[in-house]
Protein backbone atom coordinates (compact mmCIF):
# COMPACT_ATOMS: atom_id res chain seq x y z
CA UNK A 1 0.00 0.00 0.00
CA UNK A 2 2.86 2.34 0.90
CA UNK A 3 4.60 1.46 -2.37
CA UNK A 4 1.44 2.26 -4.38
CA UNK A 5 1.13 5.60 -2.58
CA UNK A 6 4.78 6.44 -3.35
CA UNK A 7 4.28 5.56 -7.02
CA UNK A 8 1.19 7.80 -7.20
CA UNK A 9 3.03 10.76 -5.65
CA UNK A 10 5.96 10.28 -8.03
CA UNK A 11 3.81 10.34 -11.18
CA UNK A 12 3.81 13.29 -13.57
CA UNK A 13 1.00 15.82 -13.12
CA UNK A 14 -0.58 17.25 -16.27
CA UNK A 15 -2.76 20.33 -15.87
CA UNK A 16 -5.16 20.85 -18.75
CA UNK A 17 -7.99 23.17 -19.60
CA UNK A 18 -10.95 22.90 -21.95
CA UNK A 19 -11.87 25.66 -24.37
CA UNK A 20 -14.21 26.22 -27.29
CA UNK A 21 -17.56 27.69 -28.16
CA UNK A 22 -20.85 27.19 -26.34
CA UNK A 23 -22.36 23.69 -26.78
CA UNK A 24 -19.25 22.24 -28.40
CA UNK A 25 -19.29 19.55 -25.69
CA UNK A 26 -16.53 20.49 -23.24
CA UNK A 27 -18.28 19.28 -20.09
CA UNK A 28 -19.54 16.14 -21.84
CA UNK A 29 -15.99 15.33 -22.99
CA UNK A 30 -14.61 15.60 -19.45
CA UNK A 31 -17.48 13.47 -18.17
CA UNK A 32 -16.73 10.88 -20.86
CA UNK A 33 -13.02 10.87 -19.94
CA UNK A 34 -13.86 10.27 -16.28
CA UNK A 35 -16.56 7.69 -17.04
CA UNK A 36 -14.67 5.59 -19.58
CA UNK A 37 -11.42 5.67 -17.58
CA UNK A 38 -13.43 4.46 -14.54
CA UNK A 39 -12.49 7.53 -12.52
CA UNK A 40 -15.89 8.23 -10.95
CA UNK A 41 -17.46 6.59 -7.90
CA UNK A 42 -20.74 4.69 -7.89
CA UNK A 43 -22.50 7.33 -5.78
CA UNK A 44 -21.44 10.01 -8.30
CA UNK A 45 -22.83 7.91 -11.13
CA UNK A 46 -26.11 7.40 -9.29
CA UNK A 47 -26.32 11.13 -8.61
CA UNK A 48 -25.93 12.16 -12.25
CA UNK A 49 -28.37 9.42 -13.32
CA UNK A 50 -31.01 10.96 -11.04
CA UNK A 51 -30.12 14.48 -12.19
CA UNK A 52 -30.33 13.42 -15.83
CA UNK A 53 -33.85 12.08 -15.28
CA UNK A 54 -34.79 15.23 -13.37
CA UNK A 55 -33.76 17.45 -16.29
CA UNK A 56 -35.49 15.23 -18.86
CA UNK A 57 -32.39 13.74 -20.52
CA UNK A 58 -32.90 10.48 -22.43
CA UNK A 59 -29.39 9.26 -21.58
CA UNK A 60 -26.95 9.84 -18.72
CA UNK A 61 -25.80 13.44 -19.10
CA UNK A 62 -22.07 13.19 -18.38
CA UNK A 63 -21.74 16.99 -18.47
CA UNK A 64 -23.38 17.06 -15.03
CA UNK A 65 -20.13 15.71 -13.56
CA UNK A 66 -18.60 19.16 -14.02
CA UNK A 67 -21.59 21.50 -14.32
CA UNK A 68 -22.25 21.75 -10.59
CA UNK A 69 -24.00 25.12 -10.30
CA UNK A 70 -27.79 25.05 -10.40
CA UNK A 71 -27.84 27.73 -13.13
CA UNK A 72 -25.42 25.63 -15.20
CA UNK A 73 -27.61 22.54 -15.01
CA UNK A 74 -30.79 24.45 -15.80
CA UNK A 75 -29.29 26.29 -18.80
CA UNK A 76 -27.03 23.46 -19.96
CA UNK A 77 -23.98 25.74 -20.03
CA UNK A 78 -20.79 26.18 -18.04
CA UNK A 79 -20.49 29.44 -16.09
CA UNK A 80 -17.77 28.95 -13.51
CA UNK A 81 -14.46 27.08 -13.78
CA UNK A 82 -14.84 23.51 -12.50
CA UNK A 83 -11.79 21.47 -11.56
CA UNK A 84 -11.72 17.68 -11.71
CA UNK A 85 -8.95 15.32 -10.66
CA UNK A 86 -8.25 11.84 -11.94
CA UNK A 87 -5.35 9.49 -12.59
CA UNK A 88 -4.37 6.60 -14.81
CA UNK A 89 -1.48 4.19 -14.25
CA UNK A 90 0.71 6.57 -16.30
CA UNK A 91 -0.14 10.09 -15.10
CA UNK A 92 -2.16 12.33 -12.78
CA UNK A 93 -4.47 14.99 -14.21
CA UNK A 94 -6.14 18.20 -13.11
CA UNK A 95 -8.79 19.34 -15.61
CA UNK A 96 -10.23 22.86 -15.64
CA UNK A 97 -13.60 22.96 -17.41
CA UNK A 98 -14.00 26.58 -18.51
CA UNK A 99 -16.98 28.47 -20.01
CA UNK A 100 -17.41 29.07 -23.73
CA UNK A 101 -19.37 32.36 -23.56
CA UNK A 102 -17.54 35.58 -24.50
CA UNK A 103 -18.63 37.24 -21.24
CA UNK A 104 -16.78 34.54 -19.28
CA UNK A 105 -13.41 35.06 -21.01
CA UNK A 106 -11.88 35.89 -17.61
CA UNK A 107 -12.89 32.43 -16.36
CA UNK A 108 -11.15 30.83 -19.34
CA UNK A 109 -8.00 32.85 -18.59
CA UNK A 110 -8.17 31.74 -14.95
CA UNK A 111 -8.41 28.07 -15.90
CA UNK A 112 -5.65 28.26 -18.52
CA UNK A 113 -3.19 30.30 -16.43
CA UNK A 114 -1.73 27.24 -14.68
CA UNK A 115 -2.28 24.68 -17.47
CA UNK A 116 0.26 22.76 -19.54
CA UNK A 117 -2.21 21.92 -22.28
CA UNK A 118 -5.43 23.24 -23.80
CA UNK A 119 -8.14 21.03 -25.31
CA UNK A 120 -10.00 23.24 -27.78
CA UNK A 121 -13.27 21.71 -28.96
CA UNK A 122 -14.88 22.32 -32.32
CA UNK A 123 -18.34 21.19 -33.40
CA UNK A 124 -17.77 19.11 -36.55
CA UNK A 125 -20.94 20.60 -38.07
CA UNK A 126 -19.90 24.22 -37.58
CA UNK A 127 -16.11 24.21 -37.97
CA UNK A 128 -13.73 26.86 -36.66
CA UNK A 129 -15.58 29.94 -35.39
CA UNK A 130 -14.72 33.16 -33.56
CA UNK A 131 -14.67 31.55 -30.11
CA UNK A 132 -12.38 28.79 -31.37
CA UNK A 133 -9.92 31.41 -32.58
CA UNK A 134 -10.39 33.48 -29.41
CA UNK A 135 -9.60 30.59 -27.07
CA UNK A 136 -6.69 29.37 -29.19
CA UNK A 137 -5.31 32.91 -29.19
CA UNK A 138 -5.62 33.15 -25.39
CA UNK A 139 -3.85 29.78 -25.09
CA UNK A 140 -1.04 31.18 -27.22
CA UNK A 141 -0.96 34.43 -25.24
CA UNK A 142 -0.68 32.45 -22.00
CA UNK A 143 2.10 30.38 -23.61
CA UNK A 144 0.50 26.99 -23.23
CA UNK A 145 3.02 24.76 -25.02
CA UNK A 146 0.53 22.05 -26.03
CA UNK A 147 -2.89 22.19 -27.71
CA UNK A 148 -5.26 19.43 -28.81
CA UNK A 149 -7.96 20.39 -31.30
CA UNK A 150 -10.80 17.97 -30.53
CA UNK A 151 -13.16 17.89 -33.49
CA UNK A 152 -16.28 16.75 -31.64
CA UNK A 153 -19.71 15.44 -32.64
CA UNK A 154 -18.30 13.40 -35.52
CA UNK A 155 -21.36 11.17 -35.13
CA UNK A 156 -23.50 14.07 -36.41
CA UNK A 157 -21.50 14.25 -39.69
CA UNK A 158 -21.57 10.46 -40.20
CA UNK A 159 -17.93 10.14 -39.07
CA UNK A 160 -16.76 11.48 -42.44
CA UNK A 161 -13.03 11.96 -42.93
CA UNK A 162 -13.65 14.90 -45.25
CA UNK A 163 -15.37 16.88 -42.46
CA UNK A 164 -12.39 16.28 -40.16
CA UNK A 165 -9.78 17.22 -42.78
CA UNK A 166 -11.63 20.42 -43.71
CA UNK A 167 -11.65 21.69 -40.11
CA UNK A 168 -8.06 20.58 -39.54
CA UNK A 169 -6.89 22.56 -42.60
CA UNK A 170 -8.92 25.61 -41.53
CA UNK A 171 -7.34 25.62 -38.06
CA UNK A 172 -3.82 24.96 -39.40
CA UNK A 173 -4.07 28.14 -41.50
CA UNK A 174 -5.00 30.13 -38.38
CA UNK A 175 -2.44 28.35 -36.16
CA UNK A 176 0.44 29.76 -38.23
CA UNK A 177 -0.03 33.00 -36.24
CA UNK A 178 -0.01 31.27 -32.85
CA UNK A 179 2.94 30.64 -30.57
CA UNK A 180 2.05 27.03 -29.73
CA UNK A 181 4.77 24.54 -30.72
CA UNK A 182 2.82 21.29 -30.21
CA UNK A 183 -0.66 20.89 -31.78
CA UNK A 184 -2.61 17.62 -32.17
CA UNK A 185 -5.84 16.98 -34.12
CA UNK A 186 -8.25 14.25 -32.96
CA UNK A 187 -11.76 13.43 -34.33
CA UNK A 188 -14.05 12.40 -31.46
CA UNK A 189 -17.60 11.88 -30.32
CA UNK A 190 -17.75 12.78 -26.64
CA UNK A 191 -21.36 11.57 -26.43
CA UNK A 192 -20.58 8.03 -27.63
CA UNK A 193 -16.91 7.91 -26.59
CA UNK A 194 -15.31 7.57 -30.03
CA UNK A 195 -11.52 8.14 -29.80
CA UNK A 196 -11.80 9.50 -26.26
CA UNK A 197 -10.52 6.58 -24.20
CA UNK A 198 -11.08 3.75 -26.69
CA UNK A 199 -10.28 3.64 -30.40
CA UNK A 200 -13.31 4.32 -32.59
CA UNK A 201 -14.58 1.56 -34.87
CA UNK A 202 -16.60 4.19 -36.73
CA UNK A 203 -13.51 6.03 -37.99
CA UNK A 204 -11.09 3.40 -39.35
CA UNK A 205 -9.54 6.12 -41.54
CA UNK A 206 -8.10 7.84 -38.43
CA UNK A 207 -4.76 6.21 -37.56
CA UNK A 208 -3.72 8.59 -34.78
CA UNK A 209 -3.91 8.11 -31.01
CA UNK A 210 -6.96 8.45 -28.78
CA UNK A 211 -7.36 11.53 -26.63
CA UNK A 212 -6.43 9.76 -23.39
CA UNK A 213 -3.34 8.18 -24.96
CA UNK A 214 -2.24 11.62 -26.17
CA UNK A 215 -2.80 13.13 -22.72
CA UNK A 216 -0.85 10.33 -21.05
CA UNK A 217 2.14 10.67 -23.35
CA UNK A 218 2.49 14.38 -24.15
CA UNK A 219 5.99 15.46 -23.12
CA UNK A 220 5.86 18.13 -20.40
CA UNK A 221 9.27 17.93 -18.68
CA UNK A 222 10.66 20.65 -20.96
CA UNK A 223 7.75 23.01 -20.27
CA UNK A 224 9.66 24.47 -17.32
CA UNK A 225 12.65 26.80 -17.50
CA UNK A 226 15.61 24.72 -16.33
CA UNK A 227 18.24 27.38 -17.09
CA UNK A 228 17.38 30.30 -14.81
CA UNK A 229 17.47 29.17 -11.17
CA UNK A 230 14.78 30.84 -9.06
CA UNK A 231 13.37 30.10 -5.61
CA UNK A 232 10.97 32.66 -4.12
CA UNK A 233 10.96 32.38 -0.32
CA UNK A 234 7.55 31.50 1.04
CA UNK A 235 8.41 30.75 4.66
CA UNK A 236 11.41 30.76 7.00
CA UNK A 237 11.46 27.54 9.03
CA UNK A 238 12.74 27.84 12.62
CA UNK A 239 11.52 24.80 14.63
CA UNK A 240 12.75 26.12 18.05
CA UNK A 241 12.97 22.52 19.27
CA UNK A 242 15.82 20.91 21.19
CA UNK A 243 16.57 18.51 18.33
CA UNK A 244 16.69 21.26 15.68
CA UNK A 245 17.76 24.14 17.88
CA UNK A 246 19.96 25.86 15.25
CA UNK A 247 17.97 24.89 12.15
CA UNK A 248 17.08 27.74 9.78
CA UNK A 249 15.57 26.75 6.43
CA UNK A 250 14.09 28.77 3.58
CA UNK A 251 11.03 27.09 2.07
CA UNK A 252 9.49 27.73 -1.31
CA UNK A 253 8.74 26.31 -4.75
CA UNK A 254 11.45 26.19 -7.38
CA UNK A 255 10.26 28.43 -10.22
CA UNK A 256 13.11 27.60 -12.60
CA UNK A 257 16.57 26.14 -12.95
CA UNK A 258 18.29 23.48 -10.85
CA UNK A 259 19.79 23.76 -7.36
CA UNK A 260 22.44 21.49 -5.79
CA UNK A 261 24.14 21.52 -2.37
CA UNK A 262 27.31 23.60 -2.69
CA UNK A 263 25.89 25.91 -5.38
CA UNK A 264 26.57 29.62 -4.91
CA UNK A 265 23.36 31.64 -4.64
CA UNK A 266 22.49 35.32 -4.28
CA UNK A 267 19.68 36.56 -2.04
CA UNK A 268 17.55 39.33 -3.54
CA UNK A 269 17.06 42.18 -2.83
CA UNK A 270 20.09 42.34 -0.49
CA UNK A 271 22.53 40.97 -3.09
CA UNK A 272 24.42 38.97 -0.46
CA UNK A 273 25.92 35.69 -1.66
CA UNK A 274 26.33 32.33 0.09
CA UNK A 275 26.32 28.60 -0.68
CA UNK A 276 23.57 26.01 -0.36
CA UNK A 277 24.27 23.76 2.60
CA UNK A 278 21.44 21.24 2.07
CA UNK A 279 18.17 20.73 0.21
CA UNK A 280 15.52 19.28 2.52
CA UNK A 281 12.08 17.78 1.92
CA UNK A 282 9.54 15.95 4.07
CA UNK A 283 11.19 12.69 2.96
CA UNK A 284 14.72 13.80 3.83
CA UNK A 285 17.62 15.58 2.14
CA UNK A 286 18.06 15.40 -1.65
CA UNK A 287 20.91 16.18 -4.04
CA UNK A 288 18.95 18.15 -6.64
CA UNK A 289 15.91 20.42 -6.79
CA UNK A 290 14.20 21.66 -9.95
CA UNK A 291 10.87 23.17 -11.04
CA UNK A 292 8.17 22.72 -9.84
CA UNK A 293 9.45 21.03 -6.64
CA UNK A 294 8.69 22.46 -3.19
CA UNK A 295 11.82 22.30 -1.02
CA UNK A 296 13.61 23.91 1.92
CA UNK A 297 17.15 25.23 1.45
CA UNK A 298 19.63 25.68 4.28
CA UNK A 299 22.57 28.03 3.68
CA UNK A 300 26.17 28.14 4.83
CA UNK A 301 25.89 31.73 6.12
CA UNK A 302 23.31 33.47 8.29
CA UNK A 303 22.01 36.29 6.13
CA UNK A 304 18.80 38.28 6.39
CA UNK A 305 16.20 36.53 4.20
CA UNK A 306 12.43 36.65 4.63
CA UNK A 307 9.18 35.92 2.76
CA UNK A 308 9.12 37.68 -0.62
CA UNK A 309 12.89 37.49 -1.13
CA UNK A 310 14.36 35.30 -3.87
CA UNK A 311 17.38 33.01 -4.13
CA UNK A 312 19.03 32.93 -7.58
CA UNK A 313 22.31 31.83 -9.12
CA UNK A 314 24.77 34.63 -9.94
CA UNK A 315 25.28 33.72 -13.62
CA UNK A 316 21.67 34.26 -14.74
CA UNK A 317 19.91 36.78 -12.54
CA UNK A 318 16.37 38.11 -13.04
CA UNK A 319 15.52 41.68 -13.96
CA UNK A 320 15.08 44.02 -10.99
CA UNK A 321 12.91 47.09 -11.52
CA UNK A 322 10.04 49.21 -10.25
CA UNK A 323 8.88 50.09 -13.77
CA UNK A 324 7.16 47.11 -15.36
CA UNK A 325 5.42 46.66 -18.70
CA UNK A 326 2.84 43.90 -18.84
CA UNK A 327 -0.07 42.42 -20.73
CA UNK A 328 -3.06 42.27 -18.41
CA UNK A 329 -6.40 40.49 -18.63
CA UNK A 330 -8.94 42.57 -16.72
CA UNK A 331 -11.17 40.47 -14.46
CA UNK A 332 -13.32 43.06 -12.70
CA UNK A 333 -16.46 45.00 -13.54
CA UNK A 334 -14.82 48.24 -12.37
CA UNK A 335 -12.54 49.29 -15.28
CA UNK A 336 -8.78 49.76 -15.03
CA UNK A 337 -8.00 53.45 -15.46
CA UNK A 338 -4.87 55.59 -15.60
CA UNK A 339 -3.52 56.47 -12.15
CA UNK A 340 -5.36 53.66 -10.34
CA UNK A 341 -3.55 52.03 -7.42
CA UNK A 342 -3.44 48.32 -6.71
CA UNK A 343 -1.58 45.67 -4.74
CA UNK A 344 0.73 43.53 -6.87
CA UNK A 345 1.14 39.86 -5.91
CA UNK A 346 4.24 38.50 -7.67
CA UNK A 347 5.59 35.07 -6.64
CA UNK A 348 5.58 35.45 -2.82
CA UNK A 349 6.13 39.22 -2.84
CA UNK A 350 3.43 41.85 -2.32
CA UNK A 351 3.92 45.53 -3.15
CA UNK A 352 1.73 48.48 -4.05
CA UNK A 353 1.67 49.97 -7.54
CA UNK A 354 0.16 52.72 -9.68
CA UNK A 355 -0.91 52.47 -13.33
CA UNK A 356 1.36 54.84 -15.27
CA UNK A 357 0.21 54.12 -18.83
CA UNK A 358 -2.44 52.21 -20.79
CA UNK A 359 -0.72 51.51 -24.08
CA UNK A 360 -3.11 49.42 -26.17
CA UNK A 361 -5.98 46.95 -26.22
CA UNK A 362 -5.67 43.51 -27.83
CA UNK A 363 -8.10 42.11 -30.37
CA UNK A 364 -8.01 38.53 -29.08
CA UNK A 365 -9.42 37.03 -32.27
CA UNK A 366 -6.85 38.58 -34.64
CA UNK A 367 -4.04 39.12 -32.06
CA UNK A 368 -3.67 42.72 -33.30
CA UNK A 369 -3.07 45.61 -30.88
CA UNK A 370 -5.37 48.65 -31.22
CA UNK A 371 -3.60 51.77 -32.44
CA UNK A 372 -6.17 54.20 -31.03
CA UNK A 373 -5.65 55.79 -27.62
CA UNK A 374 -7.13 53.58 -24.88
CA UNK A 375 -8.83 55.28 -21.91
CA UNK A 376 -9.47 52.15 -19.84
CA UNK A 377 -9.67 48.37 -19.82
CA UNK A 378 -13.07 46.89 -19.06
CA UNK A 379 -14.15 43.43 -17.91
CA UNK A 380 -12.61 40.67 -20.11
CA UNK A 381 -10.40 43.17 -21.99
CA UNK A 382 -6.75 42.31 -22.58
CA UNK A 383 -4.27 45.13 -23.04
CA UNK A 384 -0.74 46.39 -22.48
CA UNK A 385 -0.05 48.69 -19.53
CA UNK A 386 2.87 50.10 -17.56
CA UNK A 387 2.94 50.13 -13.76
CA UNK A 388 5.35 51.52 -11.18
CA UNK A 389 5.74 49.57 -7.95
CA UNK A 390 6.62 50.98 -4.52
CA UNK A 391 9.48 48.47 -4.21
CA UNK A 392 11.42 46.58 -6.88
CA UNK A 393 10.27 43.21 -8.21
CA UNK A 394 12.62 40.42 -9.30
CA UNK A 395 11.18 39.02 -12.51
CA UNK A 396 11.73 37.40 -15.89
CA UNK A 397 9.66 37.92 -18.99
CA UNK A 398 6.57 35.70 -19.16
CA UNK A 399 8.00 34.39 -22.44
CA UNK A 400 10.98 32.83 -20.64
CA UNK A 401 9.36 31.85 -17.31
CA UNK A 402 5.61 31.67 -16.67
CA UNK A 403 6.14 31.56 -12.88
CA UNK A 404 8.36 34.61 -12.38
CA UNK A 405 6.85 36.43 -15.36
CA UNK A 406 3.28 36.53 -14.08
CA UNK A 407 1.51 38.58 -11.42
CA UNK A 408 -1.96 39.52 -10.24
CA UNK A 409 -3.43 42.91 -9.37
CA UNK A 410 -5.55 43.15 -6.22
CA UNK A 411 -7.99 45.89 -5.17
CA UNK A 412 -6.46 47.21 -1.94
CA UNK A 413 -9.88 48.03 -0.44
CA UNK A 414 -11.99 44.98 -1.35
CA UNK A 415 -9.13 42.44 -1.65
CA UNK A 416 -10.59 41.25 -4.98
CA UNK A 417 -8.26 39.95 -7.67
CA UNK A 418 -8.96 42.38 -10.52
CA UNK A 419 -6.26 41.63 -13.10
CA UNK A 420 -3.93 38.86 -14.27
CA UNK A 421 -0.68 40.09 -15.77
CA UNK A 422 2.08 38.70 -17.99
CA UNK A 423 5.32 40.69 -17.85
CA UNK A 424 6.65 41.81 -21.23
Amino acid sequence: MINESSQYLAMDLLRLTTAGSVDDGKSTLIGRLLYDSKSIFEDQLESIQKSSQQYGNEHINLALLTDGLRAEREQGITIDVAYRYFATPKRKFIIADTPGHIQYTRNMVTGASTANLAMVLVDARNGVNEQTRRHASISSLLRLPHLILCINKMDLVNYEEQAFEKIKKEFEDFADRLDIPDIHYIPISAFYGDNVVDKSKNMPWYRGNTLLHTLENVHISNDYNHNDSRLAIQYVIRPHSHEYHDYRGYAGRVSGGIFHPGDEVIALPSGLSTQIKSIDTMSGSIDEAFAPMCVTLTLEDDIDISRGDMLVKPARQPQISQDIELTVCWLNETPLVLGAKYIVKHTTREVRCIVKEIQSKLNVTSLNQSKDKVANLELNDIGKIKIRTANPLFFDSYHSNRETGSLILINEFTNETVGAGMIV
